[in-house]
């Protein structure tokens, strides 16, 4: 596997983080990633992952908990990589 498409998950979950935080008038996460950005994702995923957030208070159908589980997994594994290969703390995910 390339090393572009080792982070390409990891990549689409920022620039959805992106144009979500702009709403917002927040600075965009840009690559390569500090510590704090980081740090910062490690939390959206941790918050993603929640069973609340994940299950979508109970609304979500069991394809789309596990869809939406396996992205999260997948960005969560591509971020860890990523600090790794960075030089970077790796973040804890904590939900």
């Amino acid at each position: 596997m390339k090393a572009y498409q080792a982070t390409y998950i990891l990549e689409q979950f920022v620039d959805s983080t992106n144009r979500w935080n702009s709403i917002f008038g927040s600075e965009p996460i840009t690559f390569p990633l500090s510590q704090a950005h980081a740090n910062s994702l490690m939390d959206s995923i941790a918050s993603g992952l929640s069973p609340e957030n994940l299950h979508c208070d109970g609304e979500a159908s069991a394809t789309q908990v596990r869809n939406k589980l396996h992205e999260l997994n997948t960005v969560k594994a591509q971020l860890e990589q990523y600090c790794l290969n960075n030089w970077l703390d790796t973040p804890e995910c904590i939900y």
